[in-house]
């Protein structure tokens, strides 16, 4: 009799058991892309409205350009250049995962097709991704704590995404690196399919912005073109302030 009285108990206890480790795997699940979205809306907020200077790197030459970006909710974004003067007036939309951009020299507005959006955005090493890929590293994909590690002298999560497999997405994996107070984004790694590392993006320099403290300078880095590099400076942003409807729109494009 006591053997089988035991029986249930073991049964009951590695039920138990096994019910607090999958709620420990889902709670790890849930919390590692609770941070990529926090640090994401850490640097994006509910709208965004600020003016940044781009440098661009290479063996060859090197480029500076100053320009105006707004943002609203996660897919909706109006960037316009300002200098130097041969490009001042370009502007590029997105709305979702669509993109245009407006060439003032010729007067016409251009679609940016899916075949593209790999292509280099303004000779930078952000790609026209880039500037979509927002949403997506929080609906795309799948988020796993891998590590904890120091980046730049502070504490942080190390955190892999994979990509779910109905995502139509351009990387075959993405390791991100967010700081353990408050997940702001310190470091990112983008890997091609067979796994090859292609660039990286870090994140320093952080000061009070508006309404919060940031990293103000965003440096991507090539590691397919050697020494390409575009550093992004922040130089005055405003969080969470309404934003028109109308400034996402493809007659603003032109104005």
């Amino acid at each position: 009799m006591k053997e089988n009285l035991a029986t249930p108990k073991s049964a009951l206890s590695l039920f138990l058991s096994f019910l607090l480790l999958s709620a420990s795997v889902c709670f790890a699940e849930t919390s590692a892309k609770d941070m990529i979205k926090q640090g994401d809306d850490l640097l994006r907020g509910d709208t965004s409205s600020g003016s940044y200077k781009m440098t661009v790197t290479t063996a060859n030459w090197t480029r500076v350009l100053e320009l105006d970006a707004i943002s609203k909710d996660r897919n909706k974004s109006f960037i316009r250049i300002k200098s130097p003067v041969k490009e001042a007036g370009i502007t590029t939309l997105r709305i979702d995962s669509n993109m245009w951009n407006y060439l003032p020299k010729v007067e016409r507005t251009i679609k940016i097709p899916p075949s593209m959006m790999l292509q280099s955005w303004m000779g930078s090493d952000f790609t026209n991704d880039d500037l979509v890929k927002e949403s997506s590293v929080v609906n795309d994909y799948t988020h796993e704590i891998i590590n904890e590690e120091t980046i730049n002298n502070e504490p942080a999560y190390k955190i892999k995404l994979t990509p779910k497999p109905e995502a139509a997405v351009t990387w075959g994996m993405l390791i991100f690196w967010v700081k353990k107070d408050g997940f702001m984004p310190l470091r990112e790694e983008f890997y091609d399919e067979r796994g090859k590392l292609i660039k990286t993006l870090e994140y320093t320099n952080p000061k009070k912005m508006s309404d919060r403290v940031i990293p103000t300078t965003w440096t991507m880095r090539s590691l397919v073109k050697e020494n390409n590099s575009t550093v992004i400076e922040v130089i005055d942003v405003t969080y969470n302030k309404p934003v028109k409807e109308e400034v996402f729109s493809l007659a603003n494009l032109k104005r």
